[in-house]
């Protein structure tokens, strides 16, 4: 390996007893792990740096090796320790000299190496890398030292462009590979494909099509865990990773599907920004879909349309409690008025909204139109008790109960029926997949030798949790499926169609006599 040697004048110039008392510092530094299992050579270089010390006049007991930051980028000094000692010692004048191989080894950031210069020339530290000997307090030193700063910053700045650029080429063919939700899988060929798992695949779209039914999240929500279903999740890291889990629904895990444009079957890149605090750490924003990167609809198989994603955004949007000016838009929020999101302003013609006041143990709701008030602090448009409008409400559907309205609500019934029938087959899958496991750990049991205790006893106690866990699974699937078919009988269904027929006859003589 062939060294610069530096002229023994220069060195007298520069580097003095006080500096020669104080000790010498060297940095190394490798950007990744790969690096640092296969660029040896330039690790070795690094590491004889400390000849080009010994070279200078200091002794090889003050001579500190700084390599704590193996695998870590330069671009920031926020997780790089040794560094922070580093400039830490130089600023306490710990340091003759700092060694480096070269700039971009202890700084990529000119901001990180900007500070270390001017802490270095005010403690009167050196700097030394493969190339020379610099004086941070020198005017031409310190211009050559912040020439190289620069440069090193714009390397990095090529590197980033380089492979930003592949990463956008692959993104705009739909081809750069995105981690998938559960229920898209890659198939051999690399192309994204339903989760063959059918279990899987029937509780998405039991998701989906109950939130075509419903147009609410919370509704989907409370569908799923009153039927005691459970929803799957890949496991992303740890030792179960890969790993299917299911897991009890919840709010936002049915939003995080909603939203996301995958199941849809859409490739979409660039929803997100990431940017870094002052602080170092790093933040993630959201932004508008007409920001983003790429959207290619229709690049893989999906779960619903594209028509029917877009459909679903709106409704998630209008169902947002403090989204637009008409509130009262969405689904009937809580409490026992009739007329919730349907009353309407005969002034202005703005939804109404509700408010409850007690009378004894009952609320009792008023409707009001305060769009301006809110809006303007103007004064209320209209204030109407409720009690009065819901009681003729009341009374008029059950004047309109006839036998007709009664088909309907049977109908209605059958299909709840449908749905019932549709959420057994999930709990039911769920006990045949704890069947197959424990039929699995059954036959590790049975084909290991028995006189190996160590391993049968492990297998045998695996084998006994998955039969409880078989059993739990089918008492849970045997009460829901119980009280999921407490269903209308047929001679109830009779006897409702018998209510409604003299319930007709009796308002026709009353009918008469008003005539």
């Amino acid at each position: 390996m062939s060294t610069t040697v530096m002229p023994s004048t220069a060195i007298a110039s520069k580097v003095t007893s006080a500096h020669l008392a104080r000790t010498a510092y060297l940095y190394v530094r490798q950007s990744t792990l790969r690096q640092v299992h296969t660029n040896t050579e330039s690790t070795q270089r690094q590491y004889a740096l400390r000849q080009r010390a010994i070279q200078l006049g200091w002794p090889v007991e003050q001579i500190v090796v700084i390599d704590t930051d193996q695998g870590q980028s330069g671009a920031s000094a926020a997780d790089r320790e040794g560094f922070q000692r580093l400039v830490a010692d130089v600023g306490l004048g710990k340091a003759g000299v700092v060694l480096g191989l070269e700039v971009s080894r202890l700084a990529r950031n000119n901001a990180d190496w900007h500070r270390l210069l001017e802490i270095s020339a005010l403690a009167g530290t050196l700097i030394c890398d493969e190339d020379g000997l610099y004086d941070p307090a020198d005017f031409n030193d310190r211009l050559l030292l912040g020439l190289k700063g620069t440069m090193s910053e714009a390397e990095l700045h090529f590197i980033r462009a380089r492979l930003q650029g592949g990463i956008l080429s692959k993104a705009r063919r739909g081809e750069l590979p995105m981690p998938l939700p559960v229920g898209l899988v890659e198939d051999p060929a690399g192309k994204v494909v339903l989760d063959p798992d059918r279990a899987v695949q029937d509780a998405l779209r039991h998701l989906f099509a109950t939130f075509a039914r419903t147009g609410s999240a919370r509704a989907v929500v409370y569908a799923f865990n009153r039927a005691g279903l459970r929803f799957p999740s890949r496991i992303r890291k740890g030792e179960r990773k890969g790993e299917l889990a299911w897991n009890e629904m919840t709010h936002s895990r049915v939003l995080r599907t909603l939203h996301n444009p995958r199941y849809a079957g859409a490739f979409v890149y660039g929803q997100r920004r990431t940017r870094k605090t002052p602080d170092g750490r790093t933040t993630t924003q959201q932004i508008p879909r007409e920001q983003w990167t790429v959207l290619i609809p229709g690049a893989h198989p999906g779960y619903l349309t594209w028509e029917q994603f877009e459909h679903n955004q709106k409704l998630l949007a209008s169902n947002a409690y403090a989204h637009g000016t008409d509130r009262s838009a969405g689904p009937a929020r809580e409490g026992p008025a009739l007329l919730q999101g349907l009353a309407v302003c005969g002034r202005c013609g703005r939804r109404m909204s509700i408010r409850y006041h007690q009378r004894r143990d009952t609320l009792v709701p008023d409707y009001r139109c305060a769009n301006d008030n809110i809006q303007r602090s103007g004064p209320v448009c209209l204030h109407l008790p409720g009690h009065a409008i819901d009681r003729a409400i009341g009374d008029l559907l059950l004047q309109t109960v006839t036998p007709l309205a009664l088909d309907v609500a049977l109908t209605v019934q059958t299909e709840l029926e449908g749905r019932a029938t549709e959420a057994d087959q999930l709990r039911r899958s769920h006990v045949d997949r704890a069947r197959h496991n424990a039929e699995l750990a059954r036959r590790r049991y049975l084909a290991v030798d028995p006189d190996n205790r160590l391993v049968a006893d492990t297998l045998e106690a695996d084998w006994n949790d998955t039969l409880r866990s078989l059993q739990a699974a089918q008492d849970e699937y045997d009460r829901q499926t119980t009280a999921a078919h407490a269903h209308l009988t047929e001679a109830r269904k009779a006897q409702i169609r018998q209510l409604a027929v003299e319930r007709r006859l009796s308002s026709a003589p009353r009918s008469g006599l008003r005539r």
